[in-house]
């Protein structure tokens, strides 16, 4: 087995002046950069006081599901003989949160819009989806359900 490391650097930004005195005293932004990376700024779901034009960790997890199965199915179109001219995808996260504000993720969704060339085999094209959790490193990593709903499209 191979191993691979990754590194991240998160750093609070929401010291309003007097940190962590009072509930409502401080920002929940970070910023997270990984080394050889742009600085991305982080916050809080808006719904727990997190600012609603910046990233929070909920976002980034649908958003690395999604990454993760796309970059597989390409790579599996790619040796499969299915051309893709296009991919776009628009995945939802449904969160339960308890009373004393804990939570989990039950479910991801995602939702590929899939274009491939008129050659390919759409049949083909749909099924490669059902391979993706094979492989997937962050999907075999989560312990709730990933669904995926494609939509194929052929040229022409």
């Amino acid at each position: 087995m191979k191993t691979h490391e990754y590194q991240a650097h998160i750093a609070w930004t929401g010291n309003r002046g007097t940190g962590t005195s009072a509930y409502k005293a401080y920002d929940r932004t970070w910023n997270l950069q990984s080394p050889g990376k742009p600085v991305l700024a982080c916050s809080n779901d808006p719904n727990l006081g997190g600012d609603k034009a910046k990233y929070n960790p909920e976002d980034l997890l649908i958003a690395a599901l999604s990454s993760c199965h796309m970059l597989w199915y390409l790579h599996l179109c790619a040796v499969g003989g299915v051309t893709v001219t296009a991919y776009e995808d628009a995945p939802t996260g449904r969160l339960n949160m308890d009373r004393d504000g804990s939570g989990q993720f039950e479910s991801v969704t995602l939702q590929p819009k899939v274009t491939v060339t008129a050659e390919s085999d759409a049949n083909k094209a749909r099924a490669l989806h059902g391979e993706i959790h094979k492989y997937c490193f962050i999907a075999r990593s989560v312990n709730f359900p990933v669904r995926i709903e494609p939509e194929i499209v052929a040229e022409g």
